[in-house]
């Protein structure tokens, strides 16, 4: 099924799960610093193939909760509701079909039996793909019991996974490829039906959406050379996606270049090189929805 950005994203499940073998501990602590001693209901929106969700099912496993698990790829989210059930000892796991740019998110989500809001919503990656971002946030905190927290997860630091200088071209190829892949990004955005611009932070969109004590903070995602198997597939998997999204906007020098590095007989192959790495930070929002009865 594909989604607003036009990408199948149940095609992606083998991908998304290496993703999670490769960041679960950084998903760990997140999940550690994020949850406060009396949260009991967790609703992730976008739920990848589950290893968020697993990680959230497994912190509230000790006093029982509620896991919520929102997707619009069936497959995804029967995978995300399996990994996160399979560790949630005491814990309800909620699968809801759903679609977070629609205003039948909320009623949705009581359909399905699961609580109508939740103490933590989570989404990682997900409201950047919304046509319109900040009537997304607004609909994301309506989900947000009062007291609750709103966190997202946006990039924080474009992902770095090759030395500047390859071999193959010239010098500097990975900058060129992202800029190449920005390209695609702006041009996806703006093919959207109903794509609003968000020329704020996302901070300031999250106060915006109506939620205070507005704070964020940044984590590494580092791998250093030389990387073990799982990360050898990290750096494969970001450089077909770069040269899967940047191809129409690549000098064909640069397009050759990183289809040589790709070649799994040639010389240059990234899969046999010891001088790749995986370096990306993110950054993590989380705003507060007021109690009732507190003043303004």
């Amino acid at each position: 099924m594909h989604s607003h950005d036009n990408i199948d994203w149940d095609a992606h499940l083998h991908r998304l799960r290496e993703a999670d073998e490769l960041t679960a501990p950084e998903t760990a602590e997140l999940v550690t610093a994020l949850l406060r001693p009396n949260d009991r209901t967790v609703l992730e929106i976008g739920s990848g193939a589950g290893g968020t969700a697993a990680a959230f099912a497994a912190a509230l496993a000790g006093s029982g909760g509620d896991v919520i698990v929102v997707d619009t790829a069936p497959e995804l989210l029967s995978a995300a509701a399996d990994r996160a059930g399979a560790v949630a000892d005491g814990v309800a796991v909620h699968p809801v079909r759903a679609d977070a740019a629609s205003d039948e998110l909320v009623e949705a989500v009581v359909r399905s039996g699961a609580p109508a809001q939740a103490d933590l919503v989570f989404a990682a990656f997900v409201v950047h793909h919304l046509p319109d971002q900040l009537a997304g946030l607004r609909r994301l905190a309506e989900l947000v019991r009062p007291g609750g927290r709103l966190a997202i997860v946006e990039f924080g630091l474009q992902t770095k996974v090759l030395p500047d200088d390859v071999g193959p071209g010239g010098p500097g190829l990975e900058g060129r490829l992202i800029a190449a892949r920005e390209q695609w990004f702006r041009q996806m955005r703006g093919e959207m039906t109903g794509s609003a611009r968000l020329p704020v932070g996302w901070g300031r969109a999250l106060a915006e959406a109506g939620l205070t004590d507005v704070r964020s903070w940044s984590y590494l995602v580092d791998r250093p050379a030389p990387l073990d198997e799982i990360g050898r597939s990290a750096v494969l998997r970001r450089l077909h996606l770069l040269r899967r999204h940047a191809e129409e906007f690549l000098d064909p020098a640069d397009l050759e270049a990183l289809d040589q590095l790709l070649d799994e007989t040639g010389e240059h192959y990234v899969g046999n090189r010891d001088d790749v790495f995986y370096l990306t930070a993110n950054t993590v929002h989380v705003g507060a929805k007021e109690s009732r009865g507190s003043s303004a």
